[in-house]
């Protein structure tokens, strides 16, 4: 890489350190100035827009969760085996951004009711993780690890509660326990929907 992307680089991991901790909205280009120990031009020089900068930041952000959550799980045999790899893994990285924050979680507070690009980014990269969850459930129906009768949305629209709920409990009420409880929530899901 060149210096420049180097900067570009390093500018754009600790606007998704701020981004994690404040929000999206909390993220300007003055703060991240005044983080990276540049002027607002020389941070300004390597994103059109304050706007642009949060769809960067939002587009590394997936990145990383695609290359922590959802590649390596998709790596496991079809079904089961793949479903609890991404549950898995998505609830590990979870318990890692409980002293951070989600962006995904964050984002949705912040922009549910605010059109424009930023939101429609989010969206996307949100109904594509619940898209590739929803491809996993049908496999592991397909297999026959889950009854023929299971309702793939509503499976996941479950997982995506203790999400959630772990996110609610853990940062918000500091409640011990609370991705533990998320671990034997999946499994008692699962358990309802396997098939005999």
């Amino acid at each position: 890489m060149r210096k420049g992307e180097l900067t570009r680089a390093a500018i754009l991991d600790t606007a998704l350190e701020l981004a994690s901790r404040d929000g999206l909205e909390g993220l300007t280009i003055g703060l991240l100035a005044d983080k990276m120990n540049m002027s607002k031009s020389g941070v300004f020089a390597h994103f059109g827009s304050r706007e642009d900068l949060q769809l960067e930041v939002l587009k590394l952000y997936h990145h990383r969760f695609e290359q922590e959550v959802f590649f390596p799980s998709i790596k496991e045999a079809r079904g089961l085996p793949r479903l609890r790899a991404m549950f898995a893994r998505w609830i590990s990285r979870v318990s890692e951004e409980i002293a951070s924050g989600c962006i995904y979680i964050s984002g949705a507070v912040e922009y549910d009711d605010r059109p424009g690009p930023i939101r429609e980014e989010l969206v996307a990269m949100v109904s594509a993780w619940q898209g590739a969850l929803l491809r996993c459930v049908k496999q592991a129906v397909e297999t026959g690890d889950l009854k023929q009768d299971t309702d793939p949305h509503q499976l996941v629209y479950e997982m995506y509660g203790l999400i959630l709920a772990v996110h609610h409990d853990a940062r918000l009420l500091r409640t011990p326990g609370a991705v533990e409880r998320a671990k034997v929530g999946f499994e008692r899901l699962i358990e309802n929907y396997r098939n005999p």
